[in-house]
């Protein structure tokens, strides 16, 4: 596992503890055994990580359900092995993670099922932070795209940078000059145009409604610019109104809600 990732294990199960945990202290030593399970359907997502925080404590998790794996309600995902107090430890920060990436992972399932083909689903950055990694591995794991977990993977001209550029083309000119690949967030069928007739590779149609972006299309079409880029839509997109955007014929539709207004899975522990 990448020693980073490794790191903020450690620190999630640190932040529970604390100094210790004080009423599993008070336990017999005693080994047992304890069942991680499902309380509903779910894409699970997360089960090595859990397996790693049960190292930690030095308690042996044995996977049945891996991840990308279908659940059913009552069905067991792990099993852990090892001294009582340790697996009551680590109980709650496992349950948490497990809970959360099976949660997106999930969601994002459902939404890539109702994609037509050739449609992708790509996260956002609206995720909590430290917990960026393991959300956009949830939505990979659910059949989605991360688009960039960092801001150093590829150029993304938003409004605020055209704001102190001062100008839209001037940025998409210098961000042309030095990089292959690179997006521009439009909010106008116009500025559609400048982007996708500079060299921009993906234009985001931020905040247009269906209507909005067939007709940015038809425009593009029109200007035999339509080839030229890769179309995303994203902004007030939700899982009530996403197949209305897939309908419209853009290449990528990308959402925030799938990670940061997730519904977390019900799962437990029992001994």
């Amino acid at each position: 596992m990448h020693s980073d990732i490794q790191t903020q294990l450690k620190q999630f199960l640190a932040e529970d503890v604390g100094k210790g945990d004080v009423t599993s202290a008070l336990l017999p030593k005693k080994q047992i055994h304890a069942n991680i399970i499902s309380r509903e359907h779910a894409i699970v997502a997360g089960t090595e990580h859990v397996k790693s925080l049960f190292a930690l404590v030095e308690c042996n998790a044995e996977i049945l359900k891996h991840d990308g794996s279908e659940v059913q309600q009552g069905q067991i995902i792990m099993t852990i092995t090892g001294n009582a107090a340790d697996i009551l430890t680590c109980e709650r920060t496992a349950l948490n993670l497990l809970a959360r990436m099976s949660g997106i992972a999930t969601t994002t399932e459902q939404i890539v099922c109702n994609l037509p083909a050739g449609t992708f689903f790509y996260a956002t950055r609206k995720t909590a932070p430290g917990l960026r990694y393991f959300d956009k591995e949830a939505v990979k794991i659910g059949g989605g795209k991360p688009h960039r977990l960092r801001l150093d993977e590829m150029v993304m001209i938003k409004d605020n940078h055209i704001a102190v550029s001062g100008s839209l083309l001037s940025l998409v000119m210098a961000a042309k000059e030095r990089y292959d690949k690179f997006e521009v967030e439009v909010d106008n069928p116009d500025d559609a145009i400048v982007a996708a007739s500079h060299g921009a590779t993906i234009v985001m149609l931020d905040n247009f409604t269906p209507d909005q972006i067939r007709t940015t299309i038809k425009i593009l079409d029109a200007s035999k610019l339509r080839g030229n880029v890769c179309l995303e839509a994203s902004g007030g997109i939700t899982q009530d109104n996403i197949s209305d955007y897939a309908s419209t014929g853009v290449d990528i539709i990308s959402a925030g809600f799938v990670t940061h207004s997730t519904h977390s899975i019900d799962v437990s522990l029992e001994l």
